[in-house]
């Protein structure tokens, strides 16, 4: 019998995505053992300090550093990331495989709908690509910065008396929650993170029979769609603390469209492109969205909301 440990964050969230993704392992390869293994994150030990803080302390990133430390020292065969969450370069070593299916990539509001929401409405984010995008759409809005797991944020309608919360509509249906959404957001007005809805799966580069195992379930048109939202994150030189939004679509006459947004912290300005490409180099066509998006301004907004970040 042959068992594999897999790694994930802490949350129920995460717990919940990797019975997701063992689920149809476990029935296609009975002999084998996938075993569950929890790892604590910056972000999940310090859920008040902002993300940058947390991610210095680090020295990486606040949801995923343990994670690949663990992985590359063997203590775990394989981690189960949000994708969203997930660092656009792999540690040396660390390889990412095709995801499996996506789930809504789309924010969901939940608490209201956006025409609901009174003028000088509380809504509650800490995503500075949500707060951004938010007010671009209602300047009106009193953003409330809020952090931590699906469930607690949730609850902060009510021990923050806020009027609504911005999540992503994936966490919420993973977690059976999607009764508490009351708009999805439009992916125009918001495009979501690159990876957003996407599980990331990161493997040790030379477990050759493990990646051909967890090969068996990936989804080549979500992986090709994915390559492309984080190589236009990558050339923007951001991460999930700028206001960056991307999304990817594979078409059905099999070119692949993307879309990208470049907003600034105060919703004030943005810098917005598509462009279709083929699908077999989707890295290629999303530093080429990323070429046009910089050529019109938008490395400024980005650079403008790391030094106000951080």
């Amino acid at each position: 019998m042959v068992t594999y440990l897999v790694g994930s964050r802490a949350s129920n969230l995460a717990k919940a995505q990797v019975r997701e993704y063992l689920a149809p392992l476990r029935a296609r390869f009975p002999e084998v053992t996938f075993t569950h293994r929890v790892i604590l994150e910056g972000g999940d030990r310090d859920r008040r300090s902002p993300l940058s803080d947390v991610s210095t302390v680090s020295g990486g990133s606040a949801f995923s550093t343990e994670q690949e430390a663990a992985l590359v020292r063997g203590d775990v065969d394989a981690i189960v990331h949000s994708l969203k969450d997930l660092p656009t370069a792999n540690p040396p070593g660390l390889v990412l495989l095709p995801p499996p299916v996506r789930q809504d990539v789309r924010d969901a509001l939940c608490g209201s709908t956006l025409k609901g929401l009174r003028k000088g409405a509380k809504v509650g984010t800490g995503a500075p690509r949500r707060i951004a995008q938010l007010l671009a759409v209602r300047p009106d809005l009193d953003v409330v910065p809020i952090r931590g797991n699906v469930p607690p944020r949730l609850k902060k309608l009510e021990t923050m008396g806020l009027d609504a919360v911005v999540l992503a509509a994936a966490g919420l249906r993973r977690l059976g929650l999607e009764g508490a959404i009351d708009e999805l957001l439009p992916l125009d007005l918001f495009p979501p993170s690159p990876g957003q809805g996407a599980l990331g799966i990161q493997i040790r580069e030379d477990s050759s029979a493990l990646r051909a195992m967890l090969g068996t379930v990936g989804d080549l048109a979500v992986d090709v769609e994915v390559r492309a939202e984080r190589a236009l994150l990558a050339e923007l030189h951001g991460g999930c603390s700028v206001p960056v939004g991307a999304y990817a679509k594979c078409r059905s006459d099999g070119a692949l469209a993307i879309c990208g947004q470049v907003t600034s912290l105060d919703g004030q300005e943005r810098v917005v492109g598509t462009l279709t490409g083929p699908s077999n180099e989707p890295e290629k066509l999303g530093v080429a969205l990323a070429t046009e998006l910089i050529d019109r301004g938008a490395m400024a907004l980005v650079e403008a909301a790391r030094q106000r970040l951080n």
